[in-house]
């Protein structure tokens, strides 16, 4: 239950979400991955606080960075820069989202860095790019995801206000694609010997995320209007509510297909040779009175009944609306392996799972989130530090260890 990535060392310098969450992927992989941490911890500590006052727990920090080790080290003294270098000789891959002037500053900009360590795979993860006059610009996902790219604009009815993004939700996408280029590069390393740098950024995983729109914009010059429900196109394609208030979506993509199977679950198989609805031409010019139509047949029944009848039409396709709590509660979502359970010392802890799994080579968490500095005598031992050096080196400030350790 290794994973694929056994044996795979990885050097982690990540800061809240989208480094973090890249270097996570490949720890449940099955890579050693070390976190290099200031020493007053990587900020996403504090979501503990930010969002739960005095909550016991950081359930956002650990589901980025279980089953790591972390080092607490001042990067910016000479022999805090000097450990990290010591890691670097002995990594695959370096995970980093700190600023590129920063990394600069202290000799952890991807030129220096390879020129050192050629076998090295650099992974940086920028807001905006590496190249370009805002390059060294600093973005959450707020602001290089989700406003930039153009999403939140695509999801904004005329005249409303943008919709705010959930936390993470351009984060995790742009480290699932960190870590995917990370193992790609190490693919190409084995046939030619060599590393490179690997670049990703909020801004292209927005854009990504917006490509079918984009795309049309590109091809055909044109934007399409945010979805209405009282008017679209496609009445089949479509979010109604039940009698008893649950909101579900019907998709009926294709016309032809999909179109027979709706009108018998709704009992209203006479719609195949309406005059008005009896064509993919005539649902799109009567849509407004063809969704009240099925608003009106919708609320007669509640969901639960409404999926009796969608099982028995096996082109009908749907999904219930479903909050967190349902999600969670969801047989099929734990089914499809959406959950984890994690090894916490006691017992385990019900995590979300990331999103890859293995066949011949499966993966499962060996721990929850590392202690600020909770290996940092393990990490300091192994590359050859003995015992008097690494007292010296707590003594002086340049290295923390978490008490408990």
């Amino acid at each position: 239950m290794a994973g694929p990535l056994e044996g795979i060392r990885v050097v982690e310098l990540g800061v809240w979400v989208a480094g973090p969450a890249a270097g996570g992927i490949l720890a449940d992989w099955g890579a050693d991955v070390v976190k290099v941490e200031p020493l007053s911890g990587d900020p996403s500590r504090l979501f503990q606080h930010i969002l739960g006052g005095d909550m016991p727990t950081n359930p956002v920090f650990d589901m980025d960075n279980r089953g790591k080790r972390s080092i607490a080290l001042d990067i910016t003294a000479d022999d805090g820069r000097a450990v990290v270098d010591e890691l670097l000789a002995g990594a695959d891959a370096f995970i980093t989202n700190v600023r590129l002037g920063g990394l600069g500053r202290l000799g952890l900009d991807h030129s220096s860095v390879t020129a050192r360590h050629p076998r090295l795979v650099y992974a940086a993860i920028t807001g905006y790019g590496t190249e370009g006059p805002e390059a060294g610009s600093g973005a959450f996902d707020v602001a290089g995801f989700w406003a930039r790219s153009g999403i939140a604009h695509l999801l904004t009815p005329d005249g409303g206000d943008p919709p705010f993004q959930r936390g993470g939700m351009g984060d995790h996408p742009t480290g699932l694609a960190a870590a995917a280029g990370v193992c790609a590069a190490l693919l190409a390393r084995e046939r030619t010997g060599r590393g490179q740098v690997v670049s990703t950024s909020l801004l292209r995983q927005g854009a990504y995320t917006i490509s079918f729109d984009l795309s049309i914009t590109l091809g055909w010059g044109l934007t399409l209007n945010i979805g209405r429900r009282d008017n679209m196109g496609n009445p089949a394609m479509n979010n109604y509510a039940a009698g008893d208030g649950r909101r579900f979506w019907l998709v009926g993509l294709e016309p032809e297909r999909h179109w027979a199977p709706l009108t018998r679950a709704v009992g209203r198989p006479d719609w195949l040779e309406h005059e008005s609805y009896g064509t993919a031409r005539g649902r799109r010019h009567n849509a407004p009175s063809l969704v009240v139509e099925l608003d009106e047949i919708f609320s007669t029944k509640p969901l639960d009944e409404w999926a009796e009848i969608f099982a028995s039409e096996p082109d009908l396709f749907w999904a219930p609306i479903q909050s967190p709590d349902d999600l969670l509660a969801d047989p099929q979502f734990a089914a499809a392996g959406g959950l984890v359970e994690v090894p916490d010392g006691a017992s385990t802890s019900m995590m979300v799972a990331t999103p890859v799994d293995f066949s011949h080579t499966a993966w499962a968490p060996t721990g929850m989130a590392p202690r600020l500095g909770e290996h940092s005598d393990e990490i300091l031992r192994s590359l050859g530090r003995s015992d008097s050096e690494i007292d010296a080196l707590v003594a002086t400030g340049v290295v923390g260890r978490d008490d408990r350790s």
